[in-house]
């Protein structure tokens, strides 16, 4: 038994030496949940941090973080994820929108610049102005050019990859990328000219 259970301590130690990208890809090529998990625990804390953001309740809060345990790891193994950190933001940021529109009927957008791939982008909604910032936010979105609207609509509200994008609008990848890097840009300065 004593055996065991250093075997056990070794793997656990060396599992958490991993980098991100490589349990990610242990856990896809084996879907030993030893991987997912510690995955899953490095984040737990921005995972919790966001819930409570967004619902003000520990209890639920707590709840979603347990939720969405599941659901992450099963998407984890159909998408194809760069950065899992960015990506779990957006998964969680969006669980969170949707339980709230269903308790509230309302909707909510915040693209924390923190959590995107470059800090170019606005903190759209202040807690003291988010309706005003919701209403600018969608008329600058309309202003967007279609692809740019398109892939920045897919990977920040459908938590769509880019390699999924590729695949849902027939873009080259280069293309995306720049369409969604472009796309932050042109929000940041219509939201920061405040056109209404």
């Amino acid at each position: 038994m004593q055996k065991l259970s250093d075997i056990q301590v070794f793997f656990t130690s060396k599992i958490s030496a991993l980098s991100d990208e490589k349990l990610l890809a242990l856990f896809r090529e084996t879907e030993n949940d030893d991987y997912f998990t510690e995955l899953y625990s490095r984040y737990i804390h921005l995972t919790y941090g966001v819930c409570l953001n967004y619902l003000k309740s520990e209890a639920d809060a707590q709840d979603m973080v347990m939720e969405l345990f599941e659901d992450v790891r099963r998407k984890a193994l159909q998408y194809d994820i760069e950065f899992f950190r960015g990506w779990l933001y957006n998964v969680v940021r969006n669980r969170c929108y949707k339980t709230m529109q269903a308790h509230n009927n309302q909707t909510f957008v915040d693209l924390t610049p923190d959590f995107m791939e470059s800090d170019d982008f606005p903190t759209l909604l202040e807690e003291d102005d988010k309706e005003e910032n919701f209403r600018l936010l969608q008329k600058c979105m309309e202003q967007l050019p279609h692809p740019q609207k398109v892939s920045i609509k897919l990977f920040f509200m459908s938590d769509k990859s880019y390699v999924e994008i590729t695949k849902i609008t027939g873009f080259h990848l280069k293309s995306v990328k720049s369409f969604i890097q472009n796309g932050k840009r042109n929000l940041k300065i219509c939201m920061e000219n405040g056109i209404r």
